[in-house]
């Protein structure tokens, strides 16, 4: 995910940023965003209900949190990059298209989605 956000810099992401009680994977505090790679333990017992609270303790303090799994972003990189780049335009935060540096390799799953429901392309052939 640092490679992939390094293509945003301008935006400033910071990693493992202490916000209140919590820490964020990613945060740029210039886009009031913050973005988790979430593993198993996210999806076991009290996971679930643990990111709820958090999400909403962020978006009180103005920040929209984009959520991907460590799956997405090991096998579907690119899918990651555009879903990144698609949030990032529609939050009117970046202007132009970077050129991923590296550009992310590898496959993936098509269908994959993430926490804000956004829909990654399928991997390519």
């Amino acid at each position: 995910m640092w490679r992939l956000l390094h293509n945003f810099r301008e935006l400033h992401f910071r990693r493992q940023v202490a916000l209140g009680p919590y820490f964020a994977d990613f945060a740029s505090h210039k886009a009031e965003l913050v973005i988790e790679v979430d593993g198993d333990t996210h999806s076991a017992a009290g996971g679930p209900e643990h990111d709820a609270r958090r999400n909403a303790y962020l978006q009180e303090r103005g920040f929209t949190v984009l959520r991907f799994s460590n799956r997405d972003v090991l096998n579907n990189p690119e899918g990651v990059f555009a879903a990144l780049e698609e949030r990032f335009s529609e939050l009117d935060l970046f202007s132009g298209t970077p050129t991923p540096d590296p550009s992310p390799q590898g496959g993936g799953e098509a269908g994959v989605v993430n926490s804000e429901n956004t829909q990654l392309p399928p991997e390519k052939p």
